[in-house]
């Protein structure tokens, strides 16, 4: 049997992957940037001007890309000392801190650098979500037109659309990627794929613990199955090199996830809220239906499947639904001799695995006893809060299989029509079918992603003595303002925003509540805060109060700085 060349569209799956070229990574790379910033559209011409989805969690992403940047350059040992929930430590730690981009962070500052810096990562994250599944999908022996539709799969599923606003999840494509180049390396023998393989797994791993958690236990899972089926061939010498490179790699990886986890540890010794109770899982988890049901955004199934998801609480996190088309060519997919039989029962049933898990438990239910068993037993599993996002996984195998029914429709219009671009056009219609399935038509006038415009910083923070408390401050809406903001120098400031909220900073915002009465001026005294800062356009309540003989008897000095009241405690 002969190989197709690399410019062929690669029927042939046993030899495909090995055509690979730099030519045609190259082209992968440009066409998955450009899709990217095609699907979201017109977030290229609003480059910090504007940040997608909404005004809650990118807002907050963006302060860690930022701060990620300012730990690097001034403190790069004690990273995870963030300027968020003063006095506290390990601040950074109480979400997933994104440190894989933190490299981003150098370039510019301010509220307007780190907005840009997000979107560009944002479009960035697309595209390596499509290019590390369109390789993936190479290196298990399918041809370019397939892996065209396992990139779009992965990068566009219809479920992605709600996570637009945690750049921690989309933020996937580490994990095929990761995958591809221990599969290449395995594959022909080279250990430095194998290598590069661990450093991108250790880099996903970096960037959260979301799905690095998981890719871990998927890397160690592999790795057992390895060990199975070399025992049950009779242990064949394996390539010296190879078992090197596994175990640096495996070691480097270990070793990474260990110093990345040692801040998370100190917070869940320190804050038991950072523990995800069977409760707290339970509001994120949901029924069977959640499979059925596609973001409110989403111009093909929004509206008609707005009666489930009404019915949900926490609708984010149970917008689970995979794409129909992308499920139909998995389901084909299953009879597909593109991939090895035991490939595609694997495939198959990695899918409804981490499926099933992502559907969590329910306490007045019963726990479902699968995810109940990876709960209690897995080390570090009981900090995910929101089973849901494991998607991501069977994503990426439906993806795969996809592929695999998408050469399976090649064959056949190869063979009832005589065009020979005829294959090309199914799977080309196949992709576009996806993307328009899971994102909507590009350039649609009709389509309403939101895209808004971040709020500018009503004054110069850096120029505030800190540490500060800015208020009103009870909001998670003003709490994430108020950290884009300090991007402008970074100043100490008891406010903060994360996944965990530690109950001393709501303890101390509540003390804070009569400022500047006498309690609570001496309260934050005693606690070192030097500043407050009053935003009287966040809030309807009467500001400003006491009149400067008072504040003058407190030692407190009050001043109007464009659109904030700042008042400085001596």
């Amino acid at each position: 049997m002969t190989c197709l060349s690399p410019r062929s569209w690669g029927l042939r799956p046993q030899c495909s992957a090995r055509g690979i070229t730099a030519r045609e990574l190259l082209l992968v790379a440009l066409g998955a940037s450009f899709l990217s910033v095609v699907m979201n559209w017109p977030l290229l011409l609003n480059i910090g001007d504007d940040i997608p989805k909404d005004l809650g969690d990118p807002l907050v992403q963006a302060w860690q890309v930022a701060w990620g940047g300012q730990a690097l350059a001034h403190q790069p040992l004690d990273f995870f000392q963030s300027n968020q929930f003063w006095p506290l430590a390990d601040t950074l730690a109480f979400s997933d801190a994104l440190l894989g981009y933190a490299p981003a962070g150098l370039i510019g500052s301010g509220s307007e650098a780190a907005v840009a810096r997000y979107d560009v990562l944002f479009l960035f994250a697309y595209a390596l979500a499509f290019f590390g599944a369109y390789l993936l999908a190479r290196e298990l022996g399918i041809g370019p037109a397939g892996a065209l539709v396992a990139g779009a799969a992965f990068a566009f599923a219809p479920f992605r659309l709600e996570q637009d606003g945690h750049m921690h999840v989309i933020s996937s494509g580490g994990i095929p990627l990761a995958l591809a180049l221990g599969v290449r390396g395995y594959r022909l023998r080279r250990p430095w794929p194998v290598l590069a393989g661990f450093a991108v797994a250790a880099w996903q791993l970096s960037l959260g613990f979301t799905l690095g958690l998981p890719l871990a236990y998927l890397l160690a899972a592999l790795g057992v199955i390895a060990a199975i089926v070399w025992l049950i061939r009779g242990r064949p010498a394996p390539d010296r090199r190879l078992v090197a490179a596994t175990a640096v790699g495996a070691a480097l990886f270990i070793a990474a996830a260990a110093v990345i986890s040692r801040p998370y540890f100190r917070v869940a010794d320190e804050h038991p809220e950072a523990t995800r109770g069977p409760a707290e899982v339970e509001s994120y988890s949901g029924p069977k239906s959640v499979f059925l049901v596609a973001p409110d955004e989403n111009a093909v199934w929004g509206g008609a499947t707005a009666g489930l998801r009404d019915d949900f609480e926490h609708i984010p996190e149970k917008t689970l639904f995979p794409g129909l088309v992308i499920v139909a060519l998995a389901i084909a997919g299953l009879w597909s001799a593109s991939y090895p039989r035991g490939l595609r029962i694997a495939l198959a049933a990695g899918v409804v695995v981490t499926s099933v898990l992502a559907l969590g438990f329910q306490v007045e239910d019963g726990l479902l006893w699968p995810y109940r068993v990876v709960y209690e037993l897995l080390p570090g599993w009981d900090a995910i809060r929101t089973p849901g996002r494991l998607i991501t996984f069977s994503s990426l195998g439906l993806a795969l299989l996809a592929a695999g029914g998408t050469e399976l429709a090649m064959r056949a219009s190869a063979g009832r029509v005589a065009a020979r671009w005829a294959p090309a056009a199914v799977a080309g219609l196949l992709a576009l079918a996806i993307v328009v399935e899971g994102r909507g038509l590009p350039f649609d006038p009709f389509d309403d992603l939101a895209q808004p415009s971040p709020p500018s910083p009503p004054t110069d923070v850096s120029a505030i003595s800190a540490p500060q408390l800015n208020l009103p401050a009870e909001r998670a809406q003003d709490n994430r303002r108020y950290l884009l903001w300090s991007t402008d120098g970074f100043p100490d400031m008891v406010n903060g925003r994360s996944s965990t909220n530690p109950s001393f900073t709501a303890k101390t915002i509540a003390r804070a509540r009569g400022f500047p009465d006498r309690r609570s001026v001496a309260y934050l005294r005693r606690l070192g805060v030097r500043s407050v800062v009053l935003h009287p356009r966040r809030t309807r309540a009467s500001v400003g109060g006491g009149s400067r003989k008072q504040l003058a008897r407190l030692g407190v000095t009050r001043r109007r700085e464009r659109g904030v009241i700042v008042y400085r405690i001596r």
